[in-house]
């Protein structure tokens, strides 16, 4: 295990990470997100927590880090990232409405 990673469970957030694991509605991502946290709380290593939940070492050290910043709500929200496709310009925008409110030239539909 790492030797920043200082995971402290209370008996509180034990309970309610192991009641997200049985949660048979939750996402399936907040399962292994929990799993993650209560084998680091346990003391397992890096290597038996991936073969655990089948996910990699940074996928790890992400979510003990983020427990250790923000505790339980911090695993069950996802960061949100800018798009990768970039906004039509508004002059598009005005153009395509201005072409859809006029009527279709010739034969077309």
């Amino acid at each position: 295990m790492r030797k920043d990673v200082s995971v402290v469970v209370t008996a509180t957030q034990r309970v309610e990470l192991e009641a997200i694991i049985r949660d048979r509605n939750r996402p399936q991502k907040h399962v292994w997100r929990a799993q993650i946290v209560l084998a680091t709380a346990d003391d397992l290593g890096t290597e038996s927590i991936m073969k655990r939940t089948g996910k990699s070492k940074t996928c790890v050290w992400r979510w003990q880090e983020r427990f250790m910043r923000e505790g339980i709500a911090g695993l069950l929200r996802d960061k949100t990232r800018p798009s990768r496709i970039k906004r039509l310009p508004q002059e598009t925008v005005a153009q395509v409405v201005a072409l859809t409110q006029k009527p279709a030239p010739g034969e077309t539909t």
